[in-house]
C-alpha cells in the first residue's frame, strides 16, 4: 500500500510538472492594475471545463510544438466569455493543444476582464492593451520558443475575437527610445483569426489589416452569423486577405473539443489549411 501511495503521488508530481506555465506580461504589475491582488476564481464545470474571471495578472500560457513539429508559426489564443470570464478549456487550452500538436506554437492569454461585476477595466485599454504586450513579449523571445517573428497571428473567440480585432486595428510599429525594450517593438498581428467574434459592428477593416480568417455558424446571434458577412466584404472592399466559413449549425461557443466530427468542427483544420496557403507555416516536418 505504502508503495501505491507514493507512486500515485509521483505521478501526480509529474503530471503538474508537465503543465506549462503561465508567464507574467508585467511581472513588476500591470498598468491600470495596481492595488488589485485578490485571487482568480476558478471554476471547474462537470465535464472538467474551466472558466477563470477575477484577473488582474494578465499572462500568457505557451504550448510550444516539439522540435521536429515545428512550423515556426505562432498564434495567440484568447478565450472568450463575455468579457465577464474566460472559457479557457474549449477556447484555450484545447485550441492550443491542437495547434502545437500540428507544429504551430501557441499562446494562451489571460487579458484583463472590463464587464465583470465591480471591474474598472475597459476592452480598449486594458484587454487590447494585453493583447499588444503579448505579442511584443513573444516577438522578444522568438529566437528562444523557435518562433518566426513575421508569423505570429492572434485568434479570438467570441469575446476574444473582439479583443482581436481591436488588436488588428489599433497597433503601432514601436517607439525605438522607449524606456521599456518591450516597447520598442511592434504590436500588430501577422493575421488575425476570427471565431464568432463578438460585436462585429467594431471590425472596420482598412488596408492595412491583417489577413484574416473568419468562422461562425448561421444559427449563431444574428450580430455575428449576419455581422461577419458584411465584415467579410469590408475586408474584400479593404483588399485585404479574407476566407470566410459559415457553418449550418454550431451555434454560438463551439471552440473546439476533441473527438466532436460535425461539419464545424472542422474548422480548425480550415485554419490550418488557410495558414498553410497564406505561406504562415513555412516549414512542414
Amino acid at each position: 500500500m505504502k508503495t501505491l501511495f507514493l507512486f500515485l503521488a509521483l505521478a501526480k508530481f509529474l503530471s503538474a510538472a508537465d503543465l506549462p506555465a503561465s508567464i507574467l506580461l508585467w511581472p513588476d504589475g500591470a498598468p491600470g492594475s495596481e492595488g488589485k491582488n485578490t485571487p482568480e476564481v476558478v471554476v471547474t464545470s462537470s465535464s472538467g471545463e474551466q472558466q477563470i474571471s477575477n484577473i488582474h495578472q494578465p499572462s500568457i500560457t505557451p504550448y510550444l510544438p516539439s522540435k521536429e513539429k515545428a512550423t515556426r508559426a505562432a498564434v495567440i489564443v484568447a478565450p472568450g466569455g463575455g468579457h465577464k470570464f474566460l472559457c479557457t478549456t474549449h477556447e484555450g487550452s484545447n485550441v492550443a493543444e491542437w495547434l502545437a500538436d500540428h507544429g504551430i506554437a501557441a499562446f494562451v492569454l489571460k487579458y484583463r476582464l472590463a464587464e465583470e461585476p465591480g471591474s474598472t477595466y475597459t476592452v480598449d485599454r486594458d484587454a487590447v492593451g494585453d493583447m499588444h504586450r503579448a505579442i511584443r513579449l513573444i516577438r522578444s523571445r522568438a529566437t528562444e520558443w523557435n518562433i518566426n517573428p513575421a508569423a505570429l497571428g492572434v485568434m479570438g473567440f467570441s469575446a476574444g475575437g473582439e479583443v482581436c480585432s481591436i488588436s488588428s486595428m489599433n497597433f503601432d510599429a514601436g517607439k525605438s527610445d522607449a524606456a521599456d525594450p518591450l516597447d520598442r517593438l511592434s504590436d500588430k498581428p501577422d493575421f488575425q483569426a476570427l471565431i464568432y467574434p463578438g460585436r462585429t459592428v467594431r471590425i472596420v477593416p482598412f488596408k492595412e489589416s491583417p489577413p484574416a480568417f473568419l468562422a461562425a455558424s448561421a444559427n449563431d446571434r444574428r450580430d455575428i452569423s449576419e455581422g461577419l458577412l458584411k465584415v467579410y466584404l469590408d475586408f474584400k472592399t479593404a483588399a485585404v486577405p479574407v476566407e470566410l466559413h459559415l457553418y449550418s449549425s454550431g451555434g454560438h461557443g463551439f471552440g473546439h473539443r476533441a473527438g466532436k466530427t460535425a461539419p464545424v468542427d472542422g474548422w480548425i483544420d480550415r485554419f490550418y489549411e488557410w495558414m498553410r496557403d497564406r505561406k504562415f507555416i513555412i516549414a512542414e516536418k
